[in-house]
């Protein structure tokens, strides 16, 4: 095994399995042209696993079935990587990771600042499309979620409850993100996270 496909193994077993990722994850190990070749090798000995154009896994095993699909969250991470755009779920996606739905969305689909396309990774599809709510620089997925959510139920349909429920579901960290950020976001926005603060440390 080359020094290159011995330090890309290294850096892919301390993420640990499940870590979905692209050559742009070990351009400090050197060119592109070296790093790709590196990939090539460890997918043809079968170290990792290919999942689509310049993306790859290190797939989670299962003892019955082998190795699993990949988790859509970290396909979602490895795409923005490679494109360059934000990510975060977005519609019935947000209102699950949230606790507000349990509807489970057949097609992943993530909002983004960039611009709009489909994407098939691993047989799956990944929709992604430009969002109607900000998304907010270096903060949490839950945080950019909230956002997401709000918009997919709309104005007149968030309640003291849904309120509530979002209260529990984040974190300080959440929250800090969310009301520094109320000047990015349409008015009605910025008062519901007041309203989301004013449950959570009420």
């Amino acid at each position: 095994m080359s020094a290159i496909s011995d330090k890309i193994m290294r850096r892919v077993r301390a993420k640990g399995r499940g870590w979905a990722f692209t050559p742009k994850d070990f351009i400090d190990f050197g060119t592109r042209g070296s790093v790709d070749m590196a990939l090539s090798r460890l997918v043809k000995d079968g170290a990792i696993r290919r999942i689509g154009r310049g993306l790859y896994d290190y797939p989670r095993l299962h003892q019955k079935l082998g190795a699993l699909s990949p988790d859509m969250d970290r396909i979602a991470q490895a795409v923005s990587s490679q494109i360059g755009d934000k990510l975060v779920p977005s519609g019935a996606a947000a209102a699950n990771l949230l606790g507000l739905s349990t509807q489970v969305p057949a097609k992943a689909t993530y909002a983004t600042n960039g611009a709009s396309r489909v994407k098939k990774v691993a047989g799956r599809t990944l929709s992604i499309k430009h969002a109607r709510a900000p998304l907010i620089d270096n903060a949490p997925v839950r945080a950019n979620a909230v956002l997401q959510a709000m918009v997919h139920f709309g104005r007149s349909n968030i309640d003291a409850d849904m309120i509530d429920q979002l209260a529990k579901r984040l974190d300080d960290r959440d929250m800090k993100s969310l009301v520094s950020s109320r000047a990015q976001m349409p008015g009605w926005m910025g008062d519901i996270v007041l309203k989301i603060d004013a449950a959570m440390h009420g």
